[in-house]
């Protein structure tokens, strides 16, 4: 009880920070502040470390090269401020695998889950920041059709090594503590290659949704596609012009950290 009392008021004071600093909106400073609470109370340092890490480098990107990316915010549903639905999309997995941690003590396979899941959106946030940067235009992952900087779906070379390197800190960060969840030494190099797979699958699949089945609507004003509904920003009112109207970029992001979680799990499973 005491770690859980301990971990809800680190979790709040981050937030707090957070807010302060323009990361959060105040509704995804009470979002992080229960999941974060969650993740350091119940789970302790290791995974407190993999939650920061995540979301320090994603918020720290998110204000990089904002010259370089001026223009593209249009294209993505919200701003560089995380709203609660952005929080739990990317961390509510892992509150409830810490949960599950809690319940079932001695298991393996929760902490593989969650390094899988944070490995994988911050995979999904390090392609999507770096890859617009790239200095040829993405393609459709489908199609290999060459799309707009931003679009959903696209990929680029600078994207998929990002989203590599995003899922390997998260994969070193656990390694720091293998010996804290279970994990014997000789095993090491396989909780590595599998938490950093199981993250860039999740990116990867969460490109498959974005250029398939995820809601797209059009702004005739600007005549460009985006992820913003009811209204582009412009102001402009947007209709849907392909996708299930459902699926939001807030909901693949969460797919995209079970992907990832559900990866990690199988490729342990198989190597181990």
């Amino acid at each position: 009880m005491q770690q859980l009392t301990i971990g809800l008021t680190f979790g709040i004071l981050i937030s707090l920070a957070s807010y302060r600093a323009r990361a959060l909106s105040r509704s995804g400073a009470y979002a992080a502040a229960l999941s974060g609470g969650l993740v350091f109370g119940l789970g302790g340092l290791p995974w407190a470390t993999l939650l920061l890490a995540f979301f320090i480098s994603s918020s720290l990107l998110s204000r990089l090269f904002s010259k370089q990316k001026a223009g593209l915010g249009e294209k993505f549903s919200k701003g560089s401020q995380r709203d609660w639905a952005q929080v739990l999309a990317n961390g509510g997995l892992g509150a409830l695998l810490a949960v599950v941690y809690a319940l079932l003590p001695g298991q393996v396979w929760p902490w593989l889950a969650f390094a899988g899941a944070m490995a994988a959106v911050n995979a999904d946030t390090w392609a999507t920041e770096l890859g617009v940067l790239n200095r040829t235009p993405p393609r459709l992952i489908t199609t290999g059709k060459v799309v707009e900087r931003g679009a959903s779906g696209g990929i680029s070379l600078l994207g998929t090594l990002s989203g590599l390197g995003g899922a390997a800190l998260i994969a070193l960060c656990g390694a720091v503590f293998y010996h804290q969840q279970a994990i014997p030494p000789g095993n090491l190099p396989i909780f590595i290659l599998s938490t950093t797979l199981g993250g860039l699958a999740g990116t990867t699949f969460d490109s498959l949704l974005g250029a398939t089945v995820q809601a797209i609507y059009y702004c005739p004003t600007c005549q460009k596609e985006t992820e913003r509904h009811p209204a582009h920003s412009c102001g402009t009112p947007t209709r849907q012009v392909r996708g299930w109207s459902w699926l939001d970029n807030d909901l693949v992001n969460f797919i995209c950290s079970l992907v990832g979680a559900l990866a990690a799990v199988t490729i342990w499973g198989m190597l181990y």
